[in-house]
């Protein structure tokens, strides 16, 4: 019987993030002082669990958020398939009044299942599902990984949640994001069910 505690969490904060910048699959930021201390802080309530692997983006703001971790030289790998998803020509943009109106536009249309539209230039929910599948495969195929840490962003970790918990994409905005939040799942047997969501306690102090 495969059982697989997996830690899955959002990046830590950017600047980005607090200017209210388009931050997608095209756009490398690092994490800010705020950033670093919210992985810090994750990092000292759960440096005592016997990670076996590590998993994170490409992207640099994913990895240095679990430095602490990785600096104990847990086994650490870089998939694509967790990037976020790109925003096309808004990545790295500011958005002006008028964008955010066709962003929400965007978001209603896919809560009403238009799950292959995207911005111009970018990914759809269904482009970053299909990518992420393979990342989850390779999850399930690895029945001696008993304990996982997974960091990667916003918009990507809602499409992964739905994909470990077999939601509807349409569901996808139900699951909530702070940076440096922490969903804990277990995977047993190839399913998935879901004991922790969205949870900051860690950063309370911070």
């Amino acid at each position: 019987m495969q059982h697989t505690k997996i830690f899955l969490i959002r990046h830590g904060q950017t600047d980005y993030n607090l200017q209210g910048i388009v931050q997608g699959s095209g756009v490398d930021t690092s994490i800010n002082e705020t950033g670093r201390k919210q992985s810090l802080a994750f990092f000292n309530k759960y440096k005592d669990v016997s990670f076996d692997r590590i998993y994170t983006s490409v992207l640099q703001r994913s990895a240095q958020s679990v430095q602490p971790f990785i600096d104990l030289g847990i086994t650490w790998e870089k998939h694509e398939g967790l990037n976020e998803i790109s925003w096309g020509n808004n990545d790295g943009t500011k958005i002006s009044v008028a964008e955010h109106a066709v962003y929400n536009d965007v978001i209603k249309s896919w809560q009403e299942g238009d799950l292959e539209l995207k911005m111009a230039g970018g990914e759809s929910p269904m482009d970053v599902y299909r990518r992420q599948v393979p990342v989850y495969e390779l999850i399930k195929k690895r029945e001696d990984d008993k304990i996982i840490l997974i960091c990667m962003h916003g918009r990507a970790m809602r499409i992964f949640l739905c994909l470990l918990l077999n939601v509807d994409l349409i569901q996808m905005e139900r699951f909530l994001h702070h940076n440096l939040c922490l969903y804990q799942l277990d995977l047993v047997d190839g399913v998935c069910s879901l004991k922790l969501e969205n949870d900051i306690s860690h950063l309370e102090n911070n």
